[in-house]
């Protein structure tokens, strides 16, 4: 799977599976733009990746704001000519406790972030497409919006939104050949862990998270960045409206 003259975006790409994610499409030959809401972390990526010898560049993103989002795909299409791949990866959370507990400042926030992103980048990316012909739409949800428990409940509802929005976008956008997929993550070790697991991180409480995983682990960013890299790639050409669960057995 080669993505050689291709330029893919990776919202979230400082940290956690949009890192991973990053330096995979490099590694095949992508040009990938690293969009964080933290610059620092994003230009860290964007120079290890450099250093292997990918092309790739940092961009400041709030995934958010329409303007910022906006922002974005005209800083990648002057910088790149081009932009053929959008990953929507950038995702919050709130801690794992009673429904009633989250505040409506922080439920706000999670669907902004989560959900209304995806809005955002069809708003601003799909006008782009189409002038090139076509393109790719990656969104991360999670496997809490097919398998949901108590704890996360307003998190679990931005995941199935996410599935949802991705299904009927793949419908809607077939006819411009813009393909639409996501993936459904099992929890990682990434900077989000500590928010899903219920009361303190410890190795006692992960390992009670793990025991409900059938492969006997939590995700790896590589796990992710395996899956990605099929799903936006020219094989993957006949594949759209798929939300493909990448978590070791927990959704069987």
């Amino acid at each position: 799977m080669n993505l050689s003259h291709k330029t893919a975006v990776v919202t979230g790409a400082g940290s956690g599976f949009g890192e991973g994610i990053a330096k995979y499409f490099a590694q095949h030959g992508a040009t990938v733009v690293l969009a964080d809401i933290n610059l620092a972390s994003a230009q860290r990526v964007a120079d290890e990746i450099g250093a292997a010898g990918g092309s790739a560049l940092a961009a400041y993103v709030d995934v958010s704001q329409s303007d910022s989002m906006a922002a974005l795909v005209s800083q990648t299409v002057l910088a790149t000519k081009q932009l053929n791949i959008f990953v929507n990866n950038a995702g919050t959370s709130h801690k794992n406790s009673s429904l009633l507990d989250v505040d409506e400042a922080t439920f706000d926030r999670v669907f902004a972030v989560n959900v209304k992103s995806i809005y955002l980048s069809a708003i601003h990316v799909v006008p782009q497409f189409r002038a090139q012909g076509g393109g790719v739409f990656l969104n991360i949800a999670s496997t809490a919006g097919v398998r949901p428990r108590p704890g996360l409940t307003w998190y679990n509802g931005t995941k199935g939104a996410a599935i949802t929005m991705t299904k009927s976008m793949a419908v809607e956008l077939a006819p411009d050949h813009i393909r639409v997929n996501a993936i459904n993550p099992v929890a990682g070790d990434t900077p989000l862990l500590k928010q899903f697991l219920p009361g303190e991180d410890t190795p006692e409480t992960r390992q009670k998270f793990v025991d409900t995983i059938p492969l006997g682990r939590l995700s790896q960013p590589l796990d992710i960045a395996r899956a990605a890299l099929f799903l936006v790639s020219d094989e993957a050409e006949f594949i759209t409206g798929v939300c493909l669960e990448v978590d070791g057995g927990r959704c069987v």
